[in-house]
C-alpha cells in the first residue's frame, strides 16, 4: 500500500513512523513533510493548505490511502476534496471538522446534547461582552477565538483589565484574524486537563490512551501558551472511574450528536477534558491527532494503524480490537529560544545522526530541514524527543538524557515535563 500523509510537523513524523512500521506499507510520500521526515517518506514541498497543490499531487501519484493530519486542511474541506476525487482518506469531512473549526459551533452542540462543558456565552459585539464580563464578575475569566488560531487563541485572563485587553484583541483590533471575529466567553473550571484522542468511523468510537500536555511555555506553568512543550501518557489523573464516566457522558453522545446533526465524525476525534470537582467536562474538541499528544500516545499503539484506517474508511471499526501497550511514553519539545513569539530559524542542530536520530531515544522533527547532509531549525517547536519506560519515570529520564545531547543556538525546553504527573501517581 502507498500512503500520502498531508503535514509536516511533529504529529506527522509520529504518523509516518508508525504507519512505516506496517507490513501492508509499502511506499509513504509527505506534503510537505520536513528534514526528520525525509528518513522515512518522499517529501513534496506543497503547502498542507493547498488544496488544489495535494489535489494535483494525489492525482500524480495515486495513493491507496490519504491521511490528512492538520487542522486546517480539514476544516477548510480537504478531505471532501480528495473523496470526490476518488481517493480514501483518514479524517473528517468539513462539515464534521467544524467541531473544531468552530467554538460557537462546539459549544452549542453540548448545549443541546447535554455534554457536559464550562458554562459560556458567545459575542460579536466588544461591548457587550465586556458588559457580560463585568456582570459575571469571576476570575480567571477564559476568553476564546471562535476559529483556528493555532493553539494560541484562548486567553485565560486573571482579572478584569486582562479580560478587557483580550476581547478588544479579538474582537476590535483583529489580532486573530477571522477567527476572532465572534468569541466564546466561558466559566474558568479546575482540576486536571486530561487529553484523550479516539478513533472514530462515525458510529462507533474507541479511545486511545489519555495523555497529558503541557502548554505553557516555561516550567511551573509559567509563560505564554504553545502548542505544547511536552506530553506524557498514560495521564493518572485519568482513572477507570473517569474512563467509564467519559464514555457515556461525553465520546458517546459526541458521536451520536454528530450522526444526528447529519456530519458524522471519521476519523481522530480529540476530546480535551477537564476532571473537575462535578466531573468530567470538555474544555475542547479537535478533529485530528493532537500535537504533541500523537508523539506519547502512537508509540504505545500495538496494532497495525492500517488496520485501523481502513476499519474507519470502511466504518467497521466495532469489529477491530485494538491493542495497547502497558508502558509509560514521554515527550520533550525542542523549541527555538523565543518561541511562542518572535524567534530565528536556519540554526545547526548538532547531536542527531544521519537519519536526524538519536542513539538514547526516538526524535520526531517539528521544524525542522535538511541541507546538505545536516539538519537545520525551521520552526518554533524543533524537536520531540520521545521516550517510552516501564513507567514514566523511566521514560522521563530516558527522553531527558537524550535531550541532554542534542543542541542548537538558544535552544528551549522545559525540565519539568511529567513532574505533575510524577505526583498524581
Amino acid at each position: 500500500m502507498n500512503i500520502l500523509v498531508v503535514g509536516g510537523g511533529g504529529r506527522e513524523h509520529a504518523i509516518i513512523t508508525a504507519l512505516s512500521k506496517s507490513p501492508k506499507v509499502e511506499k509513504i510520500w509527505a506534503a510537505p513533510g520536513n528534514g526528520g521526515i525525509s528518513a522515512l517518506a518522499e517529501c513534496f514541498p506543497v503547502k498542507a493548505t493547498d488544496l488544489d497543490g495535494i489535489l494535483d499531487l494525489a492525482k500524480k501519484l495515486n495513493p491507496d490511502f490519504v491521511f490528512v493530519a492538520p487542522d486546517d486542511p480539514l476544516v477548510m474541506g480537504m478531505v471532501d476534496r480528495l473523496n470526490e476525487a476518488g481517493f480514501k482518506t483518514f479524517g473528517p469531512r468539513a462539515n464534521a471538522a467544524i467541531l473544531e473549526g468552530s467554538k460557537v459551533f462546539s459549544k452549542a452542540l453540548m448545549k443541546k446534547y447535554g455534554i457536559p462543558t464550562a458554562g459560556y456565552e458567545t459575542f460579536t459585539d466588544a461591548d457587550k461582552a465586556i458588559e457580560y464580563i463585568k456582570a459575571q464578575n469571576s476570575y480567571p475569566a477564559v476568553i476564546k477565538c471562535d476559529g483556528l488560531a493555532l493553539g494560541k487563541g484562548v486567553i485565560i485572563a486573571k482579572d478584569f483589565a486582562e479580560a478587557e485587553a483580550a476581547v478588544k484583541s479579538m474582537l476590535l483590533d483583529g489580532k486573530f484574524g477571522k477567527s476572532g471575529s465572534e468569541i466564546v466567553v466561558e466559566e474558568f473550571m479546575t482540576g486536571p486537563e486530561v487529553t484523550v484522542l479516539a478513533f472514530t468511523d462515525g458510529k462507533t468510537v474507541k479511545p486511545m490512551i489519555s495523555s497529558m500536555d503541557h502548554k505553557r511555555a516555561n516550567d511551573n506553568d509559567e509563560g505564554l501558551n504553545t502548542g505544547g512543550m511536552g506530553t506524557i501518557a498514560p495521564n493518572p489523573c485519568y482513572t477507570d472511574a473517569f474512563k467509564a464516566e467519559c464514555m457515556e457522558k461525553i465520546f458517546k453522545p459526541t458521536i451520536a450528536a454528530m450522526q444526528k446533526e447529519g456530519r458524522p465524525f471519521k476519523g481522530c476525534l480529540y476530546f480535551g477534558l477537564m476532571l473537575t470537582p462535578n466531573g468530567a467536562k470538555v474544555v475542547e474538541y479537535n478533529c485530528r491527532f493532537g500535537d504533541p499528544e500523537t508523539q506519547v500516545v502512537l508509540p504505545l499503539l500495538e496494532t497495525d494503524l492500517v488496520d485501523i484506517m481502513e476499519a474507519v474508511w470502511e466504518e467497521k471499526l466495532d469489529q477491530l480490537d485494538i491493542k495497547w501497550s502497558d508502558k509509560s511514553c514521554a515527550c520533550v519539545v525542542i523549541a527555538s529560544g523565543g518561541y511562542p513569539e518572535k524567534y530565528e530559524t536556519g540554526k545547526e542542530i548538532s547531536g542527531l545522526d544521519e537519519k536526524g536520530q538519536s542513539p538514547l531515544a526516538y526524535v520526531y522533527h517539528a521544524g525542522t530541514k535538511l541541507e546538505n547532509g545536516k539538519y537545520y531549525t525551521a520552526g518554533g517547536r524543533v524537536l520531540g524527543v520521545t521516550a517510552t519506560g516501564s513507567d514514566l519515570r523511566e521514560a522521563l529520564d530516558k527522553a531527558y538524557k537524550a535531550v541532554d545531547t542534542i543542541t542548537f543556538e538558544k535552544a528551549h525546553h522545559r525540565n519539568d515535563i511529567g513532574q505533575r504527573a510524577l505526583k498524581a501517581l
